[in-house]
């Protein structure tokens, strides 16, 4: 009798599986303001911190150089200290980074490299957790909305802080520190995050009737490589539309306030559908539709933003900001939905961002390059629109063929285990 009053005291599955998707949900808001701080005051870097305005698409590029740098970070490090633990370590080294470059000029490209390192580390864990607390469509959805928050947060709100600081942007920029030390705090305390909640059955656990075979490596799969392409495709897009929307603006005529804020208009007007992408996601028959309509849909809102007059910018940035967020929602759920269980998550995870983020890289440069070669933004813009279209065929292609198994145990054993809690999730087409 004593024994069952001393377990009911403690806090119940519900109540646990709360704080970690809060924890994970606080992790995810700071994983983008690093970059869209800069992003919005970019025309201001050069006087401010004695930066070679040549040197401007590089400071664009280098985090998410730093993203396919660091893929293997976050995996190596969560067995080591356990995810939650991690995740935390991650963001302590993203606050140091952010007040080290904000407050020391020669520091701000190298200081943003580390910041994109951290970030990675961190973000490679996220789908991991999810799927090991059998997290839903709708955990994925608050995450990728965090995404989202935090860039709108960071590209909104830089202008007004500077402000608030007496004009001082490195106070503006180095602020940032502050909610990274709370992630930390929340993840570091959040039980259900510490060894990535509930673990991958083994082979001495599957069922004597199941099929047990050792699955090809990762790189021999597929699917893998589709996931990859998928995610690497649409963050190349997001990081060279964050990278120069402001400053496309400002050449159309706008005042640099004024283009920041629609920066993080394109964030916020995404918000919704970076929640229910993933959410929609679950379900076969628009998960058909979805994986490579949203790239055409984002080569469309790219030309609308080119072609459309001053005026009308605000709707079409939105538009740009739905279909563009809707696509980072749906890569980050199939890293989960196309994975058979929390380790093959991770795994798929860290592929993913690591060369994906690596191709993201381009993006940033390349369009700045393109640009400084045709001195306009028109070649930039189609070409952009050229790559979405792209973006469709590796949806096409990622919802298609059997689900990434990293274990010993077999894909059946696997996905038996996932679908007494997700009957959506192992959808093959």
């Amino acid at each position: 009798m004593r024994e069952k009053r001393q377990t009911g005291v403690g806090p119940s599955p519900r109540l646990m599986a709360g704080l970690v998707l809060l924890a994970l949900f606080m992790v995810s808001i700071n994983l983008r303001p690093a970059i869209t701080t800069i992003a919005g005051v970019m025309s201001q870097l050069p006087g401010l911190f004695g930066l070679d305005p040549a040197l401007l698409p590089l400071l664009g590029t280098l985090p998410v150089l730093a993203f396919g740098l660091s893929g293997p970070i976050g995996p190596w490090l969560a067995r080591r200290l356990g995810t939650g633990r991690a995740v935390a370590a991650a963001l302590l080294v993203l606050a140091a980074a952010l007040i080290v470059r904000a407050t020391v000029p020669a520091l701000l490209l190298p200081g943003t490299f580390l910041a994109g390192m951290a970030i990675m580390t961190a973000s490679v864990l996220v789908p991991q957790i999810v799927k090991a607390n059998r997290g839903t469509g709708w955990w994925t959805g608050l995450c990728t909305m965090g995404f989202g928050l935090g860039a709108a947060l960071g590209a909104g709100l830089v202008q007004p802080l500077a402000a608030a600081f007496g004009g001082n942007l490195q106070s503006a920029l180095a602020v940032w520190a502050v909610p990274a030390l709370l992630g930390a705090f929340l993840i570091h305390r959040s039980k259900g995050s510490a060894q990535g909640g509930v673990p991958q059955a083994q082979t001495g656990d599957a069922p004597s009737s199941a099929v047990v075979r050792k699955p090809a490596p990762l790189r021999k799969q597929r699917t893998a490589w589709a996931v990859t392409a998928f995610f690497g495709l649409q963050a190349m897009l997001y990081f060279a539309i964050t990278s120069w929307l402001a400053v496309y603006l400002v050449s159309r005529g706008l005042e640099p306030a004024d283009a920041a804020a629609l920066l993080a208009w394109f964030s916020l007007a995404g918000l919704p559908a970076s929640l229910l992408a993933p959410v929609l996601a679950s379900r076969p028959a628009i998960l058909r539709i979805m994986a490579p309509g949203l790239g055409l849909s984002v080569a469309a809102a790219l030309l609308g933003v080119l072609m459309a007059p001053v005026e009308s910018q605000v709707f079409m940035v939105g538009i740009l900001g739905v279909v563009q967020s809707a696509g980072f929602g749906l890569a980050m759920a199939l890293v989960v939905i196309r994975s058979d269980g929390p380790e093959s998550a991770g795994r798929l995870s860290a592929m993913s961002q690591g060369f994906g983020f690596a191709l993201a890289s381009l993006g940033p440069l390349g369009a700045g390059m393109l640009h400084a070669m045709t001195g306009g933004w028109e070649l930039t813009f189609w070409v952009l629109a050229a790559e979405a279209v792209v973006l469709a065929g590796a949806g096409f292609l990622a919802i298609r063929g059997p689900l990434v198994s990293v274990g010993a145990a077999g894909q059946t054993v696997q996905t038996e285990q996932i679908t007494a809690h997700e009957p959506r999730a192992t959808f093959v087409p």
